[in-house]
């Protein structure tokens, strides 16, 4: 059965429709990035959600992806109440459609909610339906970037591992620099061509976070073969969490923060970067190939 509904699945990603109402072009898939870390507590989903805003502000069409299904939270640091989430498309109550929420005319974005461990054991027509709406999404926008949930659980893992440009996210403290080197290490014996960069959030100045990434980096290069670049930090910043109890993001609360001059950077940098070449599968079909093997 299992190997069954993995062919059925990776037909269905291969082949899915593109939603009338969206963005409607056969042209070169979206451009996927996965934020990740190897702990909670880093600020990994503010930093994806003010990106995504900053993507949106350059007139990149975004869409950000909520895939921490235990605890998400994306909506609560955008101050909006999604009446559905993902789990609902899980169970097959709403469409991808429904549940995506426009934030402004350039972002959307798809709830999280509990529920991603059923993707397993769906069958038959909800299934199909489910995996051919997801990927819609990578003909919907130039970037779909994913918030995944904390840790190395397996939920984690096969969003993180089905990805060619993964963004690392650490803070100085020593728990927090070795849960990101063992997302790294299970990066590097999975999918040793990923792109993985590290981003050093809530640092004290500029010079500790380029220590913090260059030790990090050097323990990579003696004991790994992937490759890790640093592509920036982002200073502790007392608007931030302000922004998080006004539940705005710090992005538009605090346009002239340090923190946003550091997103806007961030955002300035991988625009620059030149993207890979296109892939044979896109990113859902990799995930589906990833959760069904």
């Amino acid at each position: 059965m299992r190997g069954d509904q993995a062919e059925r699945l990776r037909e269905l990603a291969r082949r899915a429709p593109v939603a009338t109402d969206m963005r409607q072009s056969a042209g070169p898939r979206a451009r996927t990035l996965v934020v990740t870390s190897g702990k909670g507590g880093v600020g990994k989903t503010n930093v994806t959600v003010n990106l995504a805003l900053a993507m949106a502000k350059r007139g990149v069409q975004t869409v950000l992806f909520d895939a921490d299904m235990g605890m998400a939270n994306v909506d609560v640091l955008l101050g909006i109440s999604p009446p559905h989430s993902i789990a609902d498309v899980l169970r097959g109550q709403q469409s991808l459609l429904s549940v995506m929420v426009e934030v402004n005319s350039y972002l959307r974005i798809v709830p999280g909610g509990s529920g991603i461990s059923e993707l397993a054991n769906l069958e038959g027509p909800q299934l199909d339906a489910m995996i051919a709406q997801l990927g819609t999404l990578e003909n919907q926008a130039d970037l779909i970037l994913i918030d995944t949930g904390a840790g190395i659980s397996r939920t984690v893992l096969n969003f993180v591992l089905a990805a060619d440009e993964i963004l690392v996210v650490t803070t100085p403290e020593p728990t927090a620099v070795t849960d990101a080197y063992g997302m790294i290490k299970e990066i590097d014996a999975k999918n040793p061509n990923a792109k993985v960069q590290l981003l050093v959030n809530m640092v004290e100045s500029e010079a500790e976070g380029r220590s913090i990434a260059g030790k990090l980096i050097m323990i990579v290069e003696r004991f790994l073969s992937l490759k890790v670049s640093y592509i920036g930090c982002i200073e502790r910043d007392s608007n931030v969490s302000r922004s998080v109890l006004q539940q705005q993001p710090f992005f538009n609360a605090y346009p002239y923060s340090t923190a946003t001059r550091r997103l806007n950077m961030l955002a300035g940098t991988l625009l620059a970067q030149r993207e890979q070449k296109a892939q044979k599968q896109g990113f859902f079909s990799r995930l589906v190939g990833q959760i069904f093997g």
